[in-house]
């Protein structure tokens, strides 16, 4: 079994805490672990402050560039974990809404949403992780 680290140039540059993404080569398999991705550009920057719907937007973006950068799509998701701060039932259609612009296929992952209280830095409104397994 070997295990590989990667932190993409175009997602955000958090190596002092974690790996953005970790792939586990075992066999023909390939398991993917995805960080939780939110909505901030390269340099750390948020977009979107206080809009749900851009954040997701974005967050889902670099999700499907984290899939990428280990040679994997959407397709390959097999879990996902949706965290909306503050979530009611009411937000439900914009997540799903920028989940279906990277999730347009018909068997999609299982997945987990949750309502959290705060995500890790402030004016973050969600985050979204996932593991993914792809034939090499």
């Amino acid at each position: 079994m070997e295990k590989q680290f990667i932190n993409p140039p175009e997602l955000p540059r958090w190596e002092q805490s974690f790996s953005q993404v970790v792939v586990v080569h075992c066999g023909s398999t390939k398991t993917i672990y995805l960080s939780g991705q939110v909505s901030v550009d390269r340099e750390n920057n948020l977009i979107g402050e206080g809009d749900l719907k851009v954040q997701a937007e974005h967050a889902f973006a670099n999700l499907q560039s984290a899939l990428a950068a280990a040679g994997a799509t959407p397709a390959d998701v097999v879990k996902m974990n949706i965290y909306v701060k503050h979530y009611s039932p009411a937000h439900a259609g914009v997540v799903r809404e920028a989940m279906r612009r990277v999730f347009h296929h018909k068997d999609l992952p299982a997945s987990t949403w949750l309502g959290v209280e705060t995500l890790a830095l402030e004016g973050f409104l969600i985050e979204v992780d996932a593991v993914a397994v792809v034939e090499e």
